[in-house]
Protein backbone atom coordinates (compact mmCIF):
# COMPACT_ATOMS: atom_id res chain seq x y z
CA UNK A 1 0.00 0.00 0.00
CA UNK A 2 1.36 3.55 -0.79
CA UNK A 3 1.06 6.18 1.85
CA UNK A 4 0.10 10.19 1.28
CA UNK A 5 0.66 13.02 4.13
CA UNK A 6 -3.36 14.18 4.06
CA UNK A 7 -2.31 18.11 3.83
CA UNK A 8 -1.49 20.28 6.06
CA UNK A 9 -2.84 18.12 9.12
CA UNK A 10 0.68 16.21 9.05
CA UNK A 11 -1.32 12.33 8.91
CA UNK A 12 -0.46 9.69 6.59
CA UNK A 13 -3.03 7.65 4.98
CA UNK A 14 -3.10 4.89 2.36
CA UNK A 15 -4.35 5.86 -0.84
CA UNK A 16 -7.24 3.40 -0.51
CA UNK A 17 -9.25 4.15 2.36
CA UNK A 18 -12.75 2.25 3.25
CA UNK A 19 -16.66 3.81 3.33
CA UNK A 20 -18.07 2.37 5.98
CA UNK A 21 -21.18 1.22 3.93
CA UNK A 22 -19.34 -2.25 4.20
CA UNK A 23 -19.70 -2.41 8.23
CA UNK A 24 -23.40 -2.01 8.26
CA UNK A 25 -25.94 -4.35 9.09
CA UNK A 26 -23.41 -6.90 10.00
CA UNK A 27 -22.72 -8.73 12.85
CA UNK A 28 -19.37 -7.97 14.94
CA UNK A 29 -17.41 -10.96 14.12
CA UNK A 30 -17.58 -9.79 10.21
CA UNK A 31 -16.95 -6.25 11.31
CA UNK A 32 -14.04 -7.77 12.90
CA UNK A 33 -13.10 -9.54 10.17
CA UNK A 34 -13.02 -6.23 7.52
CA UNK A 35 -10.59 -4.60 10.75
CA UNK A 36 -7.97 -7.43 10.05
CA UNK A 37 -8.29 -7.35 5.90
CA UNK A 38 -8.10 -3.69 6.65
CA UNK A 39 -4.95 -4.06 8.94
CA UNK A 40 -3.09 -6.31 6.67
CA UNK A 41 -3.75 -4.83 3.73
CA UNK A 42 -2.29 -1.17 4.79
CA UNK A 43 -6.02 0.27 4.49
CA UNK A 44 -5.91 2.87 7.50
CA UNK A 45 -8.32 5.50 7.16
CA UNK A 46 -11.90 4.73 7.71
CA UNK A 47 -14.99 7.22 6.72
CA UNK A 48 -17.40 7.09 9.07
CA UNK A 49 -20.72 9.13 7.87
CA UNK A 50 -23.10 6.53 9.35
CA UNK A 51 -24.65 7.66 13.27
CA UNK A 52 -26.05 3.82 13.37
CA UNK A 53 -25.19 3.42 16.69
CA UNK A 54 -25.04 -0.96 16.39
CA UNK A 55 -21.69 0.46 13.41
CA UNK A 56 -20.60 2.50 15.83
CA UNK A 57 -19.98 0.09 18.80
CA UNK A 58 -19.13 -2.82 16.68
CA UNK A 59 -16.10 -0.93 14.90
CA UNK A 60 -15.13 0.42 18.39
CA UNK A 61 -15.26 -2.91 19.22
CA UNK A 62 -13.04 -4.09 16.63
CA UNK A 63 -10.22 -1.13 16.71
CA UNK A 64 -9.48 -2.16 20.42
CA UNK A 65 -5.82 -2.65 20.66
CA UNK A 66 -5.37 -1.03 17.18
CA UNK A 67 -6.96 2.03 17.36
CA UNK A 68 -3.52 3.94 16.75
CA UNK A 69 -3.41 2.04 13.49
CA UNK A 70 -6.27 3.95 12.21
CA UNK A 71 -7.06 7.70 11.37
CA UNK A 72 -10.94 8.54 11.18
CA UNK A 73 -13.18 10.47 9.66
CA UNK A 74 -15.82 11.17 11.61
CA UNK A 75 -18.58 13.29 11.16
CA UNK A 76 -20.54 15.56 12.79
CA UNK A 77 -24.29 16.83 12.01
CA UNK A 78 -25.40 13.27 11.44
CA UNK A 79 -27.85 11.43 14.74
CA UNK A 80 -29.74 8.25 14.39
CA UNK A 81 -33.12 8.86 15.23
CA UNK A 82 -36.84 6.96 14.78
CA UNK A 83 -33.94 4.29 13.47
CA UNK A 84 -32.79 5.78 10.78
CA UNK A 85 -29.62 8.23 10.02
CA UNK A 86 -30.60 12.10 9.98
CA UNK A 87 -28.84 15.34 9.28
CA UNK A 88 -29.04 18.49 11.89
CA UNK A 89 -27.93 21.82 12.24
CA UNK A 90 -28.82 22.07 15.68
CA UNK A 91 -25.75 22.56 17.48
CA UNK A 92 -27.15 21.08 21.33
CA UNK A 93 -27.69 17.55 18.95
CA UNK A 94 -24.51 17.99 16.77
CA UNK A 95 -22.53 18.39 20.44
CA UNK A 96 -24.77 14.98 21.74
CA UNK A 97 -23.88 12.94 18.32
CA UNK A 98 -20.45 13.93 18.79
CA UNK A 99 -19.85 12.48 22.15
CA UNK A 100 -22.02 9.31 21.56
CA UNK A 101 -19.49 8.77 18.38
CA UNK A 102 -16.57 8.81 20.95
CA UNK A 103 -18.00 6.67 23.41
CA UNK A 104 -18.95 3.75 20.79
CA UNK A 105 -16.17 4.09 19.23
CA UNK A 106 -13.93 3.80 22.58
CA UNK A 107 -11.95 6.37 21.91
CA UNK A 108 -11.38 9.75 22.94
CA UNK A 109 -10.77 12.14 19.70
CA UNK A 110 -10.68 11.52 15.99
CA UNK A 111 -8.36 12.30 13.66
CA UNK A 112 -10.65 14.40 11.12
CA UNK A 113 -13.63 15.81 12.31
CA UNK A 114 -16.03 16.51 9.32
CA UNK A 115 -18.95 18.64 8.90
CA UNK A 116 -21.56 16.68 7.31
CA UNK A 117 -22.93 17.27 3.88
CA UNK A 118 -23.08 20.87 3.03
CA UNK A 119 -24.45 21.37 -0.41
CA UNK A 120 -26.17 24.63 -0.58
CA UNK A 121 -24.79 27.79 -0.33
CA UNK A 122 -27.63 28.80 2.74
CA UNK A 123 -26.72 25.71 4.65
CA UNK A 124 -23.56 27.10 4.51
CA UNK A 125 -24.39 29.81 6.21
CA UNK A 126 -26.48 28.14 8.78
CA UNK A 127 -23.13 25.79 9.72
CA UNK A 128 -21.89 29.13 10.57
CA UNK A 129 -24.65 31.08 12.12
CA UNK A 130 -25.49 28.19 14.22
CA UNK A 131 -22.48 27.85 15.57
CA UNK A 132 -21.56 24.43 14.05
CA UNK A 133 -18.25 25.41 12.64
CA UNK A 134 -16.68 27.27 15.77
CA UNK A 135 -17.79 24.02 17.83
CA UNK A 136 -15.38 22.29 15.06
CA UNK A 137 -12.40 24.70 15.96
CA UNK A 138 -13.20 23.88 19.37
CA UNK A 139 -12.83 20.25 19.35
CA UNK A 140 -9.62 21.20 16.88
CA UNK A 141 -8.10 23.32 19.87
CA UNK A 142 -8.97 20.65 22.59
CA UNK A 143 -7.48 18.32 20.80
CA UNK A 144 -11.12 16.25 20.43
CA UNK A 145 -10.03 16.30 16.27
CA UNK A 146 -7.01 16.46 14.70
CA UNK A 147 -8.78 18.59 12.11
CA UNK A 148 -11.28 20.06 10.53
CA UNK A 149 -13.38 19.04 7.59
CA UNK A 150 -16.02 19.13 5.51
CA UNK A 151 -18.26 17.00 3.24
CA UNK A 152 -19.60 18.50 0.09
CA UNK A 153 -20.42 17.71 -3.40
CA UNK A 154 -20.61 20.84 -4.76
CA UNK A 155 -17.91 22.95 -6.28
CA UNK A 156 -18.74 26.68 -5.23
CA UNK A 157 -19.73 25.70 -1.42
CA UNK A 158 -16.21 23.76 -0.77
CA UNK A 159 -14.20 26.86 -2.13
CA UNK A 160 -15.98 29.01 0.10
CA UNK A 161 -15.51 26.92 2.76
CA UNK A 162 -11.69 25.88 2.07
CA UNK A 163 -11.48 29.65 0.75
CA UNK A 164 -12.18 30.77 4.58
CA UNK A 165 -8.77 28.70 5.83
CA UNK A 166 -10.82 26.88 8.49
CA UNK A 167 -11.34 23.61 6.49
CA UNK A 168 -8.01 21.06 6.48
CA UNK A 169 -9.66 18.31 4.64
CA UNK A 170 -12.61 18.34 2.54
CA UNK A 171 -14.41 14.96 1.56
CA UNK A 172 -15.65 15.61 -2.24
CA UNK A 173 -17.40 13.55 -4.90
CA UNK A 174 -14.36 13.14 -7.56
CA UNK A 175 -14.69 10.95 -11.03
CA UNK A 176 -14.49 11.17 -14.55
CA UNK A 177 -18.27 12.19 -15.14
CA UNK A 178 -18.57 14.62 -12.43
CA UNK A 179 -15.70 16.43 -13.12
CA UNK A 180 -17.64 18.22 -15.99
CA UNK A 181 -20.41 19.67 -14.14
CA UNK A 182 -21.25 22.86 -13.32
CA UNK A 183 -22.04 23.31 -9.78
CA UNK A 184 -25.43 22.64 -8.40
CA UNK A 185 -27.28 22.84 -4.74
CA UNK A 186 -29.35 19.44 -6.32
CA UNK A 187 -27.29 16.48 -5.91
CA UNK A 188 -29.15 14.17 -7.62
CA UNK A 189 -27.93 16.00 -10.88
CA UNK A 190 -24.64 14.31 -10.59
CA UNK A 191 -26.55 10.55 -11.54
CA UNK A 192 -29.52 12.31 -13.52
CA UNK A 193 -29.46 10.57 -16.96
CA UNK A 194 -30.89 14.14 -18.55
CA UNK A 195 -27.50 15.34 -17.22
CA UNK A 196 -25.78 13.73 -19.26
CA UNK A 197 -27.85 13.60 -22.65
CA UNK A 198 -26.50 16.80 -24.42
CA UNK A 199 -22.26 15.76 -25.17
CA UNK A 200 -19.84 17.37 -22.03
CA UNK A 201 -16.88 18.71 -22.98
CA UNK A 202 -13.69 19.20 -20.85
CA UNK A 203 -13.47 19.69 -17.39
CA UNK A 204 -15.66 22.01 -15.27
CA UNK A 205 -13.43 25.10 -14.62
CA UNK A 206 -14.84 25.67 -10.64
CA UNK A 207 -14.24 22.19 -10.35
CA UNK A 208 -10.52 22.48 -11.52
CA UNK A 209 -10.43 26.11 -9.20
CA UNK A 210 -11.44 23.98 -6.60
CA UNK A 211 -8.70 21.15 -7.33
CA UNK A 212 -6.06 23.66 -7.07
CA UNK A 213 -7.16 25.87 -4.72
CA UNK A 214 -6.85 22.97 -2.41
CA UNK A 215 -3.37 22.13 -3.38
CA UNK A 216 -1.83 25.49 -2.69
CA UNK A 217 -3.65 26.01 0.66
CA UNK A 218 -2.49 22.85 1.62
CA UNK A 219 -6.52 21.25 1.99
CA UNK A 220 -6.39 17.42 1.41
CA UNK A 221 -9.53 16.05 -0.44
CA UNK A 222 -10.97 13.10 0.61
CA UNK A 223 -12.90 10.98 -2.00
CA UNK A 224 -16.18 10.07 -2.03
CA UNK A 225 -18.09 8.51 -4.90
CA UNK A 226 -15.28 7.88 -7.21
CA UNK A 227 -17.50 5.24 -9.40
CA UNK A 228 -20.41 7.10 -9.06
CA UNK A 229 -22.33 4.97 -6.87
CA UNK A 230 -21.53 1.94 -9.06
CA UNK A 231 -22.93 3.68 -12.46
CA UNK A 232 -19.28 4.51 -13.95
CA UNK A 233 -18.25 0.44 -13.88
CA UNK A 234 -21.68 -0.61 -15.87
CA UNK A 235 -22.80 -0.80 -19.07
CA UNK A 236 -24.83 2.11 -18.23
CA UNK A 237 -22.36 4.79 -17.25
CA UNK A 238 -23.43 8.26 -17.85
CA UNK A 239 -19.98 8.11 -20.45
CA UNK A 240 -21.72 5.83 -22.34
CA UNK A 241 -18.82 3.10 -21.77
CA UNK A 242 -17.93 1.48 -18.37
CA UNK A 243 -14.70 1.68 -16.95
CA UNK A 244 -12.84 -0.37 -14.76
CA UNK A 245 -12.49 0.44 -11.06
CA UNK A 246 -8.74 0.66 -11.06
CA UNK A 247 -9.46 3.21 -13.29
CA UNK A 248 -11.73 5.18 -11.99
CA UNK A 249 -9.54 4.96 -8.72
CA UNK A 250 -6.33 6.21 -10.22
CA UNK A 251 -8.00 8.98 -11.65
CA UNK A 252 -9.44 10.14 -8.21
CA UNK A 253 -5.74 9.76 -7.00
CA UNK A 254 -4.17 11.81 -9.71
CA UNK A 255 -6.14 15.06 -8.68
CA UNK A 256 -4.27 17.56 -7.10
CA UNK A 257 -4.65 17.79 -3.73
CA UNK A 258 -6.16 14.13 -3.27
CA UNK A 259 -4.64 12.16 -0.23
CA UNK A 260 -7.08 8.89 -0.43
CA UNK A 261 -9.68 7.39 -2.25
CA UNK A 262 -12.69 5.83 0.07
CA UNK A 263 -14.48 3.18 -2.12
CA UNK A 264 -17.21 0.81 0.03
CA UNK A 265 -16.80 -2.92 0.20
CA UNK A 266 -20.10 -5.20 0.92
CA UNK A 267 -18.13 -7.77 0.98
CA UNK A 268 -14.49 -8.82 2.06
CA UNK A 269 -13.79 -9.76 -1.33
CA UNK A 270 -14.44 -6.34 -2.56
CA UNK A 271 -12.66 -4.78 -0.04
CA UNK A 272 -9.53 -7.37 -0.87
CA UNK A 273 -9.88 -6.38 -4.19
CA UNK A 274 -9.86 -2.39 -3.51
CA UNK A 275 -6.66 -3.10 -1.50
CA UNK A 276 -5.12 -4.89 -4.61
CA UNK A 277 -5.21 -1.83 -6.77
CA UNK A 278 -1.62 -1.24 -4.55
CA UNK A 279 -0.04 -4.18 -6.85
CA UNK A 280 -2.02 -3.75 -10.07
CA UNK A 281 -0.24 -2.97 -13.18
CA UNK A 282 0.40 0.53 -15.27
CA UNK A 283 -2.09 -1.18 -17.80
CA UNK A 284 -4.80 -1.86 -15.24
CA UNK A 285 -4.58 1.72 -13.82
CA UNK A 286 -4.19 3.64 -17.24
CA UNK A 287 -7.65 5.44 -17.39
CA UNK A 288 -6.59 8.13 -19.93
CA UNK A 289 -7.16 5.84 -23.58
CA UNK A 290 -10.19 4.64 -21.60
CA UNK A 291 -11.71 8.14 -21.45
CA UNK A 292 -10.12 9.30 -24.79
CA UNK A 293 -12.28 6.46 -26.08
CA UNK A 294 -15.91 7.48 -24.27
CA UNK A 295 -18.55 8.58 -26.47
CA UNK A 296 -20.26 10.86 -24.62
CA UNK A 297 -17.75 13.13 -23.19
CA UNK A 298 -14.23 14.33 -23.80
CA UNK A 299 -11.73 16.41 -22.34
CA UNK A 300 -9.58 17.10 -25.68
CA UNK A 301 -7.49 19.81 -24.85
CA UNK A 302 -6.80 19.43 -21.08
CA UNK A 303 -3.91 18.06 -19.29
CA UNK A 304 -5.46 15.06 -17.11
CA UNK A 305 -1.89 14.75 -15.22
CA UNK A 306 -2.00 11.06 -16.60
CA UNK A 307 1.92 10.25 -17.48
CA UNK A 308 0.90 9.38 -20.77
CA UNK A 309 3.29 12.50 -22.57
CA UNK A 310 6.19 10.32 -20.88
CA UNK A 311 9.03 9.17 -20.86
CA UNK A 312 10.82 12.35 -22.00
CA UNK A 313 14.49 12.40 -23.27
CA UNK A 314 14.90 15.43 -21.34
CA UNK A 315 14.04 13.85 -18.39
CA UNK A 316 10.93 16.30 -17.76
CA UNK A 317 8.26 15.17 -15.54
CA UNK A 318 5.79 16.77 -18.01
CA UNK A 319 2.47 16.19 -16.33
CA UNK A 320 4.28 17.73 -13.13
CA UNK A 321 5.44 20.74 -14.50
CA UNK A 322 1.77 21.15 -16.05
CA UNK A 323 0.45 20.99 -12.81
CA UNK A 324 2.40 23.34 -11.33
CA UNK A 325 1.95 25.97 -14.20
CA UNK A 326 -1.79 25.57 -13.52
CA UNK A 327 -1.89 25.81 -9.93
CA UNK A 328 0.65 29.34 -10.44
CA UNK A 329 -1.88 30.19 -13.74
CA UNK A 330 -4.87 29.54 -11.30
CA UNK A 331 -3.32 31.94 -8.75
CA UNK A 332 -2.20 34.75 -10.82
CA UNK A 333 0.77 34.84 -9.04
CA UNK A 334 3.49 31.84 -7.80
CA UNK A 335 2.91 30.93 -4.79
CA UNK A 336 6.23 30.07 -3.28
CA UNK A 337 5.04 26.38 -1.76
CA UNK A 338 4.17 25.53 -6.20
CA UNK A 339 7.71 27.23 -6.77
CA UNK A 340 9.62 25.54 -4.01
CA UNK A 341 7.85 21.93 -5.43
CA UNK A 342 9.00 23.04 -8.76
CA UNK A 343 12.14 23.71 -8.16
CA UNK A 344 12.92 20.33 -6.17
CA UNK A 345 12.23 18.24 -9.54
CA UNK A 346 14.90 16.73 -11.15
CA UNK A 347 14.78 18.55 -14.78
CA UNK A 348 13.32 21.82 -14.93
CA UNK A 349 10.80 22.80 -18.32
CA UNK A 350 13.89 25.24 -19.44
CA UNK A 351 15.68 21.75 -20.20
CA UNK A 352 12.92 20.95 -23.64
CA UNK A 353 14.36 20.19 -26.32
CA UNK A 354 11.57 20.64 -28.51
CA UNK A 355 11.26 17.46 -29.68
CA UNK A 356 8.06 16.87 -29.69
CA UNK A 357 7.67 13.46 -28.20
CA UNK A 358 4.92 14.78 -25.51
CA UNK A 359 2.38 16.45 -28.16
CA UNK A 360 2.66 12.95 -30.32
CA UNK A 361 1.56 10.75 -27.23
CA UNK A 362 -1.12 12.65 -25.42
CA UNK A 363 -4.82 11.07 -25.67
CA UNK A 364 -6.35 14.26 -25.28
CA UNK A 365 -3.75 16.43 -27.81
CA UNK A 366 -2.28 18.84 -25.33
CA UNK A 367 -0.25 21.68 -26.32
CA UNK A 368 2.70 19.65 -23.54
CA UNK A 369 5.48 21.54 -25.54
CA UNK A 370 4.23 24.80 -25.60
CA UNK A 371 3.42 23.96 -21.73
CA UNK A 372 6.87 24.10 -21.17
CA UNK A 373 7.61 27.16 -22.73
CA UNK A 374 4.88 28.90 -20.27
CA UNK A 375 6.21 27.21 -17.28
CA UNK A 376 9.88 28.40 -17.79
CA UNK A 377 8.88 31.83 -18.94
CA UNK A 378 6.97 32.02 -15.58
CA UNK A 379 9.20 30.14 -13.17
CA UNK A 380 12.32 31.83 -14.44
CA UNK A 381 13.64 28.28 -15.61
Amino acid sequence: MDYRILGRTGFKVSEIGMGCEGFLDKPYAEVEAFGDAMEAGGVNCIDLYTPNPEFRSNLGRALRGRREKFVLQAHLCTIWKDGQYKRTRNLAKVKAGFEDQLQRLETGYVEIGMIHYVDSMEDWYTVIKNGILDYVQELKNRGRIGSAGLSSHNPAVALAAVNTGLIDVLMFSVNPCYDLLPASEDVETLWDEETYKAPLVNMDPQRQELYETCQRLGVAITVMKAFGGGDLLSNNSPAGKALTLYQCLSYALTRPAVATVMPGARTLEELKTSIAYATASEEEKDYASALAALPKVSWKGHCMYCGHCAPCPAGIDVAAVTKFLNLAVAQGAVPETVREHYAALLHLAGECIRCGACNKRCPFEVAAMSNMEKAAELFGY
